[in-house]
């Protein structure tokens, strides 16, 4: 069995092959396209912004740099640790909703439809205010980072199922044909299968995961978007924080979605 398994991995491997010419031919025009992109973006927004009467003033904005920094160091951690909340339980639902016992099953798609039909603002203020000081948990952060996750886990729990029962029961067959036991079927049939079909969906996900924090400041936690409300109520200046605040976000999603498609192309083998 161990050697069925090897051979299999080594297939995968052998499948990736070297950048020809032609590749990387093309990744430098889709960088020259990227780039012309940005400038004709740029010069866009500053033709906007030129065509508005409002005096810009930065003094505030770095005045408040620390802060700002301090906030977004809290966004970037909570936004981790739920992510890493959210997965497990996402996992843990998909699993739940293809159990063998059905009071199992309606639970877990009593919870999944629940979560993902009701605004996360409203699932904040009930869980915090009302949940958590009913078991005594008088910790925001901890508040939310367990809501936080799961509500995204609700949704990544659907696009796990989805990506699972998109294998189709011949791959099954064939591995129970070369004596693969259920450990071995997940390992090396479904799982490389499932995780290639799941990451465009599970990266979407946690990049509205870190900008879904930004709710967070309903129940007292200062994290990003707070500390820059009270960076624009202290300076009176409206817009100067919140262009930083896009760039600081971007800062975190643009490389997230570029790793998901280079581990999409890593496990973009022949199946």
């Amino acid at each position: 069995m161990k050697n069925a398994g090897q051979t299999v991995a080594s297939r995968r491997k052998s499948t990736r092959l070297p950048e020809s010419p032609a590749s990387i031919a093309s990744s430098t025009r889709r960088a020259l396209y990227a780039l012309a992109l940005l400038a004709f973006a740029s010069a866009a927004f500053h033709g906007l912004f030129s065509a508005v009467a409002y005096r810009w003033n930065w003094e505030g904005v770095w005045r408040y740099r620390q802060q700002f920094g301090y906030g977004w160091l809290t966004t970037m951690g909570l936004s981790l640790v739920a992510m890493v909340v959210s997965v497990v339980l996402g996992f843990l639902l998909m699993l739940g909703r293809r159990s063998p016992w059905e009071l199992v099953r309606m639970g877990c798609g009593a919870v999944v439809e629940l979560v993902r039909g009701s605004p996360l603002l409203v699932q904040l203020l009930i869980g915090h205010y009302i949940i958590a000081n009913a078991l005594r948990i008088d910790e925001p952060m901890v508040t939310g980072i367990i809501l936080l996750g799961c509500f995204e886990g609700a949704y990544l729990a659907e696009i796990f199922r989805g990506a699972v029962e998109s294998i189709s029961a011949s791959q099954l067959e064939a591995a129970r044909a070369v004596g693969f036991d259920k450990v071995q079927t997940y390992r090396f049939v479904i799982i490389p299968q499932a995780l290639r079909r799941a990451l465009p969906g599970t990266t979407g996900q946690l990049v509205s995961l870190i900008k879904d924090s930004s709710l967070l400041s309903v129940i007292g936690i200062e994290e990003l978007v707070q500390k820059v409300k009270i960076m624009n109520a202290a300076t009176y200046k409206p817009l100067e924080g919140f262009l930083p605040l896009a760039l600081a976000y971007l800062v975190v999603t643009l490389p997230l979605s570029h790793l998901a498609r280079r581990l999409e192309g890593r496990f973009a083998y022949e199946t």
